[in-house]
């Protein structure tokens, strides 16, 4: 099958009811590493009931309509697919508890030619349900490696955030876990890309790659961390490009340039000739 563009940007989307809880915010912290310094009282409060706050990227992974490309219907070659980039805007605090109701449809659809692939970006409103709140809004791109070439349009793209030619004003290291992406996974991506060591292979990778949105949860904490005094509520939102994949295990490196409440950044990976692997980043953060 190939991608039918009018049937994609008219995708039927369900309304997603997700029920979140504590355990659901706890275990989407520990799966991009946080509570790796068990006494560390920061990162404490993000993965202990006590004053138990979400990490803001935990917006990425709210209303998931599910792995939707899957569908045989999309035209799509599920194994060849990777994510492009990821950007949401928090509205109100992510709550801990409730029932949250996300709305997906499809943004737009790029044609980048035979043997360049496509790329598709949906978004998404999280709405919690108790008190009809606004919670975020999240974009995703999808990058289809093997499914360019049918006769879409080819743009237009919006350009990416341009990242400063000076030195970062910040920087922070921080280290994922051999398992990291099997602990991730349980917050709601599947994909078995990142846990079948067989997939992986079909998929042209040496092993299984952790998310993209696993390495975006691992930056946000270091912009967190570095530029908020691990206070969430300051962190308004976040975009970025995955650039390259990365393996769990790696310590990911995050560079940082302040201008006012924008906070430009890259990630790359220290050990493997600092290949960039996030790219093109901004993040909004108040006072």
């Amino acid at each position: 099958m190939t991608i039918d563009y009018d049937k994609l940007m008219n995708w039927p989307f369900e309304e997603t009811r997700q029920t979140i809880s504590p355990k659901d915010v706890m275990l989407y912290a520990l799966g991009v590493g946080i509570g790796a310094d068990p006494v560390d009282e920061n990162q404490l409060r993000f993965v202990y009931e006590k004053d138990l706050a979400a990490l803001p990227s935990m917006a990425s992974v709210l209303g998931y309509p599910g792995n939707w490309l899957r569908n045989p219907d999309s035209g799509v070659n599920y194994l060849k697919l990777v994510n492009a980039g990821n950007a949401f805007t928090i509205h109100n605090p992510i709550p801990v508890e409730g029932t949250l109701v996300g709305q997906a449809k499809v943004e737009s659809i790029i044609d980048k030619g035979e043997g360049r692939g496509a790329l598709i970006s949906s978004t998404r409103d999280v709405v919690h349900e108790e008190t009809d709140s606004l919670i975020c809004t999240i974009r995703a791109s999808t990058y289809c490696r093997a499914d360019g070439g049918f006769g879409g349009p080819s743009g237009p793209a919006a350009p990416p955030h341009v990242i400063p030619d000076s030195v970062p004003d910040l920087t922070c290291e921080l280290s994922t876990l051999p398992q990291s992406a099997l602990i991730y996974r349980l917050s709601g991506d599947y994909n078995p890309l990142h846990s079948d060591p067989d997939i992986a292979t079909k998929a042209g990778f040496e092993r299984p790659i952790a998310h993209g949105l696993l390495t975006y949860g691992v930056v946000c904490h270091a912009l967190v961390k570095s530029c908020c005094g691990y206070d969430p509520l300051k962190f308004k939102g976040m975009e970025g490009r995955f650039s390259a994949p990365v393996f769990p295990g790696e310590t990911i490196r995050t560079e940082m340039w302040h201008d006012g409440e924008t906070i430009s950044f890259r990630a790359s990976i220290p050990d493997r000739d600092n290949a960039v692997v996030l790219n093109n980043g901004k993040a909004t953060i108040t006072a």
